[in-house]
């Protein structure tokens, strides 16, 4: 079977109608299997990861973007997570049985289509037209609110789509990547430029960790801060890597570990890297998971 993942941010975190009924359009299409989704009112942003054959992939990820740009409004849209558009970002991801030149091709056909309903278009990663649009926090420099203005610089010209400021959509950035894991630390304190300044010392370009992007995020409604982060090459660097380094740096001004969380869904491997390098089982192996013999047996 061949399975392509794709896994849609969007900039809504707040109503819950809103987002089932964007689910509720990936639902809709036979041979897709929406695995997860989850919100977050602070980013005011939910994540949607489904599964299924490349073709109805591309299908369903268009539907979900269609629902999305109808019901969100970029105009009122104020949340803790970088975005630039309604639909922020729809990465496909290879899982089995297609290559990424498959999936930069169904990324280039998702966008062209998005495009020509007045959207404008940015690809990255691996789907990316130049080396300066392969990185997304490069993209989303200046947010939705410097998007007007970044729209007029002939370097920033979409890909795809118009090249005006649509105030309602703004843009919707389109990438082919292999998995990344989600992972974010929550601190005891209110204090905002502590998370920034260890994100700093966390993120790769920076000079932190090779393979890590970082930002501090402010959870009003926790009465916390974040370090919210995307590890984008698991195998290089750790949860367990990125996790005791946070807690040695928040220790050193006081300050303890609320909690950390993964969003959305992760490949086996990363569980298996936490239980060899946080556990010290270096011999341990998913397949010692009895789920997972059941799942080889069949």
């Amino acid at each position: 079977m061949r399975l392509l993942e794709c896994v849609p941010n969007i900039s809504e975190g707040r109503d819950l109608g809103k987002i089932t009924s964007i689910a509720e359009e990936v639902r809709k299409h036979k041979g897709v299997k929406l695995l997860d989704y989850s919100s977050d009112k602070d980013h005011h942003r939910s994540v949607f990861t489904f599964i299924g054959e490349p073709e109805a992939i591309k299908d369903a990820a268009f539907s979900l973007a269609m629902k999305a740009i109808d019901l969100i409004d970029m105009r009122v849209h104020q949340g803790g997570h970088p975005r630039l558009g309604a639909v922020d970002v729809v990465p496909f991801v290879p899982i089995q049985g297609v290559e990424m030149e498959e999936v930069i091709q169904i990324a280039h056909e998702f966008g062209k289509g998005l495009g020509k309903r007045g959207i404008p278009i940015y690809f990255y990663e691996e789907a990316a037209t130049s080396q300066e649009r392969k990185d997304l926090p490069s993209i989303r420099k200046g947010e939705y609110e410097g998007l007007q203005e970044k729209l007029k610089d002939p370097k920033w010209k979409p890909d795809e789509g118009p090249d005006h400021f649509n105030p309602k959509t703004g843009v919707t950035i389109v990438g082919a990547r292999f998995p990344l894991v989600a992972y974010n630390v929550n601190l005891k304190t209110k204090d905002l430029n502590m998370a920034k300044e260890i994100a700093k010392k966390v993120r790769f370009k920076d000079g932190g960790f090779p393979h890590v992007r970082a930002m501090g995020v402010d959870l009003k409604e926790k009465g916390m801060v974040q370090v919210s982060m995307n590890l984008t090459n698991y195998r290089v660097t750790n949860i367990p890597k990125v996790y005791e380094f946070i807690k040695e740096e928040a220790l050193k001004k006081g300050i303890e570990i609320e909690g950390s969380e993964i969003v959305g869904l992760v490949p086996l491997g990363v569980l298996e890297g936490i239980a060899r390098n946080y556990l010290k089982c270096p011999q341990f192996s998913i397949h010692q998971a009895i789920e997972q013999r059941i799942l080889e047996f069949e």
